[in-house]
């Protein structure tokens, strides 16, 4: 089994200080049912690859207790478990890069706190139920999943592919955060598990899964394989991250929202922003809206007012930022026929959601933004051709208007979480793209006050079907 990590950080052999090994040495470590080795075949200025190969010893597993889980004696003897990525790949990281694991870097430490672009690959690997899996497990966390499927036996096409995968990876992470969600996904997708699962298991996955897990919309998929499909650790389980502190996702978002809300609250954008998108929905006729990433609920609040939207929804992947919306719209005290209006649905804009048709109208206010830019061709398959709403509004900041807020740097953007700031050109170019390839048509406006040469600060599109 091989998984190999490559980065073109510049320098890329910083790879080596963040995995806390050199580059130039060969290293490997005895473990319980084999022997793991990391090694780089390649390290430059430009381009750096850890590979680590995992080595399985079957008669181990025949005579230790790492193979007790097979049952049987054909069982013991008739298995894929020294050749495909398992939680034995997840013991391996544990042991042999337990430091870079647990976020640390001694030479490094700045560089071990910051994403870099990362790419995985790691074959084989076992997907027990259907390649799909990897990009419902790896896809909400900001990864680009490629998957390569392998011939059950080449010499017999009409068998078809195997459930072996080679799986390629890409995205810009923390080297921990990387090798946690393999820690965590890896023995999800095999479906198994080599040792006894037990309570030691539910506290490592709610350490393991702290800032992700919580609201991965496959989240109890999650955690019912990786405890086994035991009942009684994964109802603990899935307390134990409900009951996690409420407060701290809304805390961490307005940390993050201020150095936006500061540039911007002095020419109202977001009350501008909020005002024009309702008029334009109402202009447009339409009589529900979805509001796609809705978080706290802001635009929300402004449709409620109108009493032409009798029917108003939210979509937000994260369930807690949902919880702040419902305390903010104060949902618990609306008179019926208000309540009646609205729903908040916990779900992605990046997948198929039956929910998401039959609305006159969505929206995505200030969201495409904070998208990696490899999946708004999810983006889009999603909200317009799976979706197909007659009309869809969509927001998000001017580059160029930047130039004029005050002690602002050239190339910062306006929120730490932006993957990327389209000019009025780049974003035409993107919308009309978009129109063409499914059959909508679309208008521009701008938003706020219009600079003669920077434009207005937020750009908006409107597309009608």
């Amino acid at each position: 089994m091989l998984l190999t990590i490559t980065t073109t950080h510049r320098p890329a052999t910083d790879l080596g200080y963040l995995l806390h090994k050199n580059p130039g040495s060969l290293h490997a470590r005895e473990l319980a049912f084999g022997k793991a080795h990391l090694f780089y075949p390649e390290a430059s200025v430009e381009r750096c690859t850890a590979a680590l190969l995992l080595d399985v010893d079957p008669v181990r597993l025949v005579r230790g207790r790492e193979g007790a889980w097979q049952g049987g004696a054909f069982g013991q003897y008739v298995n894929d478990r020294p050749y495909v990525a398992s939680s034995f790949l997840s013991a391996a990281i544990s042991k042999l890069l337990g430091t870079a694991l647990a976020g640390r870097s001694k030479e490094r430490p700045e560089l071990a706190k910051i994403a870099i672009p990362l790419q995985v690959c790691i074959t084989p690997l076992a997907c027990r139920d259907g390649s799909d899996l990897l990009e419902r497990l790896f896809g909400p966390l900001g990864y680009e999943v490629e998957v390569e499927t392998h011939p059950l036996d080449p010499a017999f096409p009409d068998w078809g592919d195997s459930q072996y995968v080679t799986a390629t990876l890409r995205a810009s992470q923390r080297i921990t955060d990387l090798l946690t969600h393999l820690f965590v996904l890896v023995p999800v997708l095999d479906n198994q598990k080599h040792y006894y699962v037990g309570n030691d298991e539910v506290e490592k996955l709610l350490a393991k899964g702290t800032g992700w897990l919580d609201d991965h919309p496959d989240k109890d998929l999650i955690v019912r394989r990786y405890l086994r499909h035991q009942r009684g650790l994964t109802r603990a389980a899935l307390e134990g991250l409900a009951s996690r502190e409420e407060p701290q996702t809304g805390e961490v978002q307005e940390v993050l929202d201020a150095p936006e809300e500061e540039l911007e609250k002095p020419i109202r954008l977001n009350e501008l922003r909020m005002e024009t998108v309702t008029r334009t929905l109402l202009d447009a006729g339409a009589t529900s809206v979805l509001d796609l990433g809705c978080g706290q609920g802001r635009l929300l609040r402004n449709l409620l007012k109108e009493k032409q939207f009798t029917r108003i929804a939210g979509l937000d992947v994260a369930p807690k930022v949902l919880q702040q919306a419902e305390r903010r719209l104060r949902l618990e005290r609306m008179p019926d026929r208000q309540r009646a209006r609205i729903e908040l649905l916990q779900g992605s804009m990046l997948y198929r959601d039956q929910r998401m048709k039959n609305f006159d109208a969505l929206a995505a206010v200030e969201v495409i933004e904070h998208l990696e830019p490899e999946r708004l061709p999810a983006f889009e398959r999603v909200v317009f051709a799976e979706a197909q709403s007659p009309t869809v509004v969509i927001t998000t900041p001017n580059r160029e208007y930047n130039a004029t807020f005050e002690d602002m740097e050239p190339e910062r953007l306006r929120h730490p979480d932006h993957r990327f700031e389209w000019t009025r050109a780049e974003f035409e170019s993107w919308a009309k793209g978009v129109a063409e390839r499914n059959d909508y048509q679309v208008e521009f406006d701008g938003i706020g006050q219009l600079h003669e040469e920077h434009g207005a600060p937020t750009q908006m599109a409107v597309f009608s079907r």
